[in-house]
C-alpha cells in the first residue's frame, strides 16, 4: 500500500511527490494524460511569464538560455526532475473514484485499483474550457485551445476573449498573416493582460491591423460566420476559424467523487481546506496547486503552488494516521 498517491503529474503534483518521497514515504503519481500534460497542450514555443528560478521544484536548477523559459524548456526540465527522483509514474490512467478512509483508501482508475493511505489532488484546470454556451460552439472549426498561427495564413480568424492567451494569440495570428477579429465582452482589453503585451495589442487595434468589437457577446457560431450582439446592434463576422479563449475551470465532478467539498462562502467554489496543511474536510485527502483556487484560476500558479508540496509532505511525515 502506498503512503501517498498524487493525482496529477503537473509541476505541483511532481513537487508533492518528490517532497513526500524524500521524507521516506511510499509515493506514486497517477495522471490521465502525459507528464505535465497541461504544458504539453500549451502553444508551441510559448514563453512563460516567470523567470526559471520561480518554476523550479525540488531544488533542481532550471537551465535555459532564455530569460523567461519556453514551453519546450519546461517539458524537458520537469521530465528530467521526475527521472532524477525516480518517481513512480502512472501516466495515461484516469482516476474515477475514491472509497475508504484515511489509512485505507482505494483509488479506482480506468486501469485498476490503487490502495493508498493518503491522497494529494493536484489536478489543475487546463483540461476543461469554460463554454460559451451558444449554438455552434461544437463545430469543427471552433477550438478552446490555441497552438500556433501558421495554418491560418490569409484566413479570417475570430478570437474570443481579452486576457493573456487571447491577446497573444491575436498578435501571433496577425503577424503570421491572418485576418483577425477580436471579440471582447468588456469595454476594453483587460488590465489583467501583462504590461508588455497589452500596449502591443491596443496599438495593433488602433492602427487597424486587428479589428476589435468591445461590449460584445456571442449569439451563435455558424460554419462561415459568428453572430454577435454589439452596442450598435446585431452583426455577423465572416470567419474561417474561431478560437474561444475564454478560460478554464477545475474538474468539479472529479473533486466531488474524491469527497472534496467546495467552500459555500466562495463564489469561485474553491475547495475547503486547512491552509496550514492543505488537508480537505475529507481526512487524508489534500489539495495542492491551482485547484486550490476553484474557478478563480489566477489565485495559484506554479510559482506559489509548488510550496504547497512542502506543507503537505511535512505534515504527512510528522505522523498523520496511517
Amino acid at each position: 500500500m502506498l503512503d501517498v498517491l498524487v493525482i496529477g503529474a503537473g509541476p505541483v503534483g511532481l513537487a508533492c511527490a518528490l517532497e513526500a518521497q524524500r521524507r521516506g514515504l511510499q509515493v506514486a503519481v497517477v495522471e490521465k494524460g502525459a507528464l505535465v500534460n497541461s504544458i504539453v497542450g500549451y502553444p508551441y514555443n510559448m514563453e512563460f511569464f516567470s523567470t526559471p528560478e520561480l518554476l523550479e521544484i525540488g531544488g533542481y536548477p532550471f537551465p535555459t538560455f532564455h530569460y523567461k523559459p519556453l514551453r519546450e524548456d519546461a517539458l524537458d526540465y520537469y521530465q528530467r526532475v521526475a527521472r532524477a527522483e525516480n518517481l513512480a509514474l502512472r501516466l495515461h490512467e484516469r482516476v474515477l473514484s475514491l472509497t475508504g478512509e484515511q489509512g485505507n483508501f482505494v483509488v479506482t482508475t480506468d486501469k485498476g485499483q490503487i490502495p493508498t493511505r493518503n491522497v494529494v489532488v493536484a489536478t489543475g484546470f487546463y483540461d476543461l474550457p469554460n463554454p460559451l454556451g451558444v449554438p455552434g460552439e461544437d463545430l469543427p472549426h471552433v477550438s478552446h485551445y490555441y497552438r500556433e498561427p501558421y495554418q491560418h495564413v490569409a484566413r479570417r480568424v475570430v478570437v474570443i476573449g481579452a486576457k493573456n492567451s487571447s491577446a497573444k494569440a491575436a498578435l501571433q495570428l496577425t503577424r503570421a498573416g491572418a485576418q483577425v477579429t477580436l471579440l471582447v465582452r468588456g469595454p476594453e482589453v483587460s488590465d489583467a493582460v501583462k504590461y508588455w503585451i497589452r500596449p502591443d495589442l491596443v496599438n495593433r487595434i488602433k492602427e487597424g491591423k486587428i479589428t476589435a468589437h468591445f461590449n460584445t457577446t456571442i449569439a451563435a457560431i455558424r460554419p462561415d460566420a459568428v453572430e454577435i450582439l454589439t452596442p450598435e446592434g446585431p452583426r455577423e463576422v465572416p470567419t474561417d476559424f474561431v478560437y474561444a479563449l475564454t478560460g478554464y475551470h477545475p474538474d468539479e465532478a472529479l473533486l466531488g467523487r474524491l469527497g472534496i467539498e467546495p467552500d459555500p462562502a466562495d463564489e469561485a467554489r474553491a475547495p475547503l481546506f486547512d491552509p496550514a496543511t492543505h488537508e480537505t474536510t475529507n481526512p487524508g485527502v489534500f489539495v495542492a496547486g491551482t485547484v486550490c483556487g476553484g474557478r478563480a484560476t489566477s489565485r495559484w500558479f506554479i510559482e506559489n503552488g509548488r510550496h504547497h508540496a512542502q506543507l503537505i509532505a511535512a505534515y504527512l511525515a510528522a505522523g498523520v494516521p496511517a
